[in-house]
């Protein structure tokens, strides 16, 4: 009886196992669009900040000059003044989604949007969870780590290979 039960789960096993590899195939990734990967400048957008509670209420500009700050480091772009001048327009923004909700709960979303300067229409969304705490220092640290995070991801994007041409 112990050998017929074996076999039935051993035929079970196999009979799943295209299944398995047909759930496992993932999609062909995607391009990536090709200002993303071209642009040389860029023109750093403040969006309003929506955020309404805690330390950066009323449009401050510090994820302004965090992203500003992080991006010149980098010099993987040269910023430039106007957005007519550049590649890509980076839109900062700090949102906190609950706040619509009339939610209490301080979870402040950072968003950098990758914009088409001639169309403007977004080519690609970045998005990073604040972690703040209850003292200035700690939302301070938070922001600056949710926007070096947001680095890390353009980074991470950024050097994608080149689509090939057809």
């Amino acid at each position: 009886m112990l050998k017929v039960r074996l076999v039935v789960m051993s035929l079970a096993i196999a009979m799943m196992l295209p299944l398995v590899s047909v759930l496992q195939a993932q999609a062909p990734a995607a391009p990536i669009p090709s200002q993303i990967l071209t642009a040389k400048k860029v023109f750093i957008s403040n969006a309003e900040v929506e955020y309404e509670t805690g330390l950066w209420k009323g449009g401050s500009p510090q994820p302004y000059n965090e992203l500003y700050a992080a991006i010149k480091g980098w010099g993987q772009y040269e910023i430039v003044a106007a957005p007519a001048d550049a590649d890509l327009v980076f839109q900062i923004s700090l949102a906190d989604p609950l706040s619509r909700l009339k939610s209490s709960v301080e979870s402040p979303q950072i968003e950098l949007l990758l914009l088409d300067p001639k169309t403007h229409i977004v080519l690609w969304t970045l998005g990073r969870q604040v972690s703040v705490g209850h003292m200035q220092v700690g939302r301070n640290h938070a922001l600056e780590e949710a926007i070096g995070k947001l680095i890390g991801d353009l980074k991470a994007l950024t050097t994608q290979p080149a689509p090939a041409a057809k």
